[in-house]
């Protein structure tokens, strides 16, 4: 029986969030940083954010969402003052492609998979919606290994860039909602103890709420495959998923 775009929704998203940052930290990314004269911190925020141009800090806090706004200052202007925000991003970009290189190319079923992905992006809204629209606006590599890995690094900005959008929306604060889902983060994402806000079932229930809303968000881009392209995407991800994780 197929799956529902709900059910395809729930299955598929989680694990592009796993998977979609696998080459941020890896020994190569690391080192191309270096190249740049970034540190493994600088090249993540002026790598990931370059995409939105040579902005000022606070467009790229607001993007990302969940980070102290010091360390987001001080990392962006840091790094901004050796690199081009715009080099950096696509540097970044290069990188994710390396990985889909070194470790997707004996994966099968990637050309159906991109095939798919690239069609969820396609039908993808981007209003509101700002770091997946800078990402999703830079070229896809045509070779099929790293189209597939940029591919999922895509469109895992477009449910996180959703997510952000949705706490917002459901009336929780960024930095709640982060502590929240993921207080085992909350150091490395710039904060301290006497930074941890004090969260009620109220907040709780907020942050369900914008779950929920974020599916719906995202799921008028996924209604748009049929059995064969949902198919596609699963055993994608899966087969994916299983490569970066052995």
């Amino acid at each position: 029986m197929a799956m529902t775009p709900s059910e395809l929704v729930q299955d598929v998203c989680p694990k592009i969030a796993a998977h979609g940052w696998a080459y941020y930290f890896v020994p190569e990314t690391v080192a191309r940083g270096e190249q740049l004269g970034l540190d493994v911190f600088g090249f993540y925020f002026l790598g990931r954010g370059g995409v939105l141009g040579d902005v000022e800090w606070p467009v790229v806090h607001s993007a990302f969402g969940y980070f102290n706004p010091d360390v987001v200052r001080d990392s962006w202007n840091a790094g901004r003052d050796k690199v081009a925000p715009r080099d950096a991003g696509r540097a970044y970009i290069e990188c994710c492609h390396g990985l889909g290189r070194r470790r997707l190319a004996d994966v099968d079923g990637l050309e159906a998979f991109c095939k798919a992905a690239e069609q969820v992006n396609d039908a993808a809204e981007v209003p509101g919606l700002s770091l997946y629209a800078a990402i999703s606006a830079e070229p896809l590599a045509t070779d099929p290994p790293a189209r597939a890995m940029q591919l999922v690094a895509v469109l895992r900005e477009l449910r996180g860039s959703a997510h952000l959008l949705a706490v917002v929306a459901s009336g929780l604060g960024a930095r709640e909602a982060h502590y929240l889902h993921r207080p085992d983060f909350w150091g490395m994402f710039g904060w301290s103890d006497s930074d941890i806000p004090e969260v009620t079932d109220h907040h709780r229930s907020r942050l369900e709420a914008a779950e929920v809303l974020t599916d719906s968000l995202v799921l008028p881009a996924y209604s748009v495959l049929d059995a064969e392209g949902a198919e596609a995407l699963v055993s994608g991800i899966n087969a994916i998923a299983d490569v970066l994780t052995a």
